[in-house]
């Protein structure tokens, strides 16, 4: 059996005992040293960043807010985040745009609220809306024959092109027999995929049936369809100014009457020709055929925003494909119209229900009680407004018949389209 030795005794001298000590007093007082001075930095870091936070703030000028009129019909009264988030960046891309700053436009029409403030000129929209078209000029250019289509014994038909803000814009003039100059009424096609589009289209019987009364017609295709060039078009202003360049063109036609000038629009060229003669007095009297709203907030809730690019309206997801916007279209100038869009304020200054005091040519509306396309409600919202205005229209409502009137109805219409025309162009 293995003896059992004892332990050495433990050395309680200093020697012995140095380097525990050490180690347990290190650990006991370096751990809270290390940890209060990591927790002083961190709140030393977290300090300067909230000083510099707060300086930056108070050197930050927030926008002020615009009032919404209580008048205006809120169809985007709810915008979609991805548009209202945009108004921070539009408006500084639109502010470094502009030099030196331009001054606030005039004083409001009567017809708009004192709660609508006006639209900066600095915004790159501001040209779009009914104040900023009024304020230009549109002089148009020479009509240039391209070639002759037909010709009968109730017109001769012409493809022609004229000039309207640099873009070239194609159409279709039909001269009656005769000795002019002739009364002249512009024929606002609707709206049609321009890719089945053709000259002439939504406005050819039209046009025969006024040749027949003695008018000269012109069919402009607008930007965009036909052979004109393409341009951007913002809340359908496109058509607009090209309609309005085309009476500062008519007179280098000497078979027409620039004196004596009627508009005639179906659907979207209704609309066409509501805003027109809200910015211009030239035009003696306007046809309303199954207009499209006259207020740019309907048409955002029912369409959509304008088809950019290779977009369309059949495309996946929607467009309004009576706005088209390049595909090459500066960002900021896109980013400011998507934010347009979904501001109340703007759309009212967009829309020209809200200028029809400024109306000075007696309308015509006419609407189908069948109509899905373009809803009999809004036909009777301009016939109201325009009646609140004190002005002097006509409306007609013919049952069963929908977007295009058909047989009877169909002439029936255009009796007294070209009769009233007869009245207030013709023998002016």
């Amino acid at each position: 059996m293995r003896e059992r030795r004892p332990k050495a005794p433990v050395k309680s001298g200093r020697r012995g005992n140095r380097w525990p000590l050490l180690l347990s007093g290190g650990l006991f007082l370096g751990f809270p040293t290390l940890c209060a001075v990591s927790s002083l930095a961190l709140l030393l870091g977290f300090v300067c960043v909230n000083v510099h936070l707060a300086c930056s703030f108070l050197q930050f000028e927030a926008p002020a807010l615009q009032p919404t009129p209580a008048a205006t019909r809120m169809g985007v009264a709810e915008p979609r985040a991805t548009l209202a988030s945009l108004a921070t960046e539009v408006a500084a891309l639109s502010e470094t745009a502009v030099s030196p700053p331009v001054e606030t436009p005039g004083p409001l029409p009567s017809s708009i609220p004192a709660s609508v403030a006006p639209i900066r000129i600095a915004h790159p929209m501001a040209g779009y809306t009914i104040e900023g078209l009024s304020a230009r000029p549109y002089p148009g250019g020479a009509i240039r024959v391209r070639s002759i289509l037909t010709a009968t014994n109730v017109f001769t038909r012409y493809y022609v092109d004229y000039p309207s803000d640099g873009l070239t814009i194609t159409g279709i003039v039909q001269v009656p027999p005769g000795r002019g100059p002739f009364p002249v009424i512009i024929l606002n096609h609707g709206y049609i995929p321009p890719n089945k589009y053709w000259s002439g289209a939504d406005t050819w019987n039209a046009a025969e049936y006024l040749n027949r009364r003695g008018y000269l017609t012109v069919a402009p295709d607008f930007r965009n369809w036909g052979e004109s060039d393409p341009g951007n078009s913002f809340f359908g202003t496109g058509p607009v100014i090209d309609v309005l360049n085309l009476i500062g063109s008519l007179s280098s036609l000497p078979e027409a009457d620039p004196g004596r000038v009627g508009m005639w629009g179906h659907s979207m060229g209704g609309g066409v020709t509501t805003k027109a003669i809200a910015i211009d007095a030239r035009i003696k009297a306007a046809v309303l055929y199954a207009p499209v709203s006259a207020d740019d907030a309907d048409l955002l809730v029912r369409w959509g925003t304008g088809c950019k690019g290779g977009q369309s309206d059949e495309s996946a997801g929607g467009c309004a494909g009576a706005d088209m916007l390049n595909g090459s279209i500066d960002r900021s100038l896109y980013l400011a119209y998507q934010e347009a869009a979904s501001s109340p304020p703007f759309l009212y200054q967009l829309s020209s229900i809200h200028y029809l005091d400024r109306v000075v040519a007696p309308v015509q509306i006419h609407i189908g009680t069948a109509d899905t396309r373009t809803p009999p409600e809004w036909a009777a919202a301009i016939y109201g407004a325009l009646q609140g205005a004190g002005k002097e229209v006509e409306y007609f409502t013919y049952a069963g018949q929908g977007h295009a009137f058909q047989g009877e109805q169909w002439r029936l219409f255009m009796e007294r389209a070209a009769d009233f025309f007869d009245v207030h162009v013709k023998n002016k």
